[in-house]
């Protein structure tokens, strides 16, 4: 009988200050558009994966971790100190560790399992479909 071998993801913040390994597997992977989530990323959704099992190792710079709890709510968000970069955090509250999907350097194992909070979703980013797409900045 062989042993499975369990999955390692490694991530980072855009300026490499903070390089940490995600040992196990994605349970979910929420797109969120909670009015919360659109202000800490600025956007119209956080894209987060969530891994009940896995160990979060921070590999190089955890001391410039810094963790926002939102007042009166289980909302948080860890991020690096120097870019501002969304990290992983273990959400006790969730039993789970939450990775932002943009934090790793390689794709993850699922595609999104379901948007949530969509009551909350930006009027501008509910039908994006016409919108013109471009593979790098579109020349003026």
């Amino acid at each position: 009988m062989t042993e499975a071998k369990t999955k390692t993801y490694k991530g980072s913040c855009l300026c490499s200050a903070v390089k940490f390994e995600l040992i196990g597997e994605f349970q979910s992977f929420f797109l969120c558009h909670c009015s919360r989530c659109q202000k800490d990323t600025g956007s119209a959704h956080a894209a987060n994966l969530f891994a009940p099992s896995a160990k979060l190792v921070w590999t190089q710079g955890e001391n410039d971790v810094k963790t926002y709890l939102h007042p009166n709510s289980r909302h948080a968000k860890s991020f690096c100190r120097h870019c501002g970069s969304a990290l992983p955090m273990v959400a006790d509250s969730i039993k789970s560790v939450v990775v932002p999907a943009g934090s790793l350097d390689e794709a993850p194992s699922i595609l999104p399992t379901a948007k949530i909070f969509v009551g909350s979703c930006a009027s501008w980013s509910k039908d994006l479909s016409d919108i013109p797409s471009f593979e790098t900045f579109p020349s003026a």
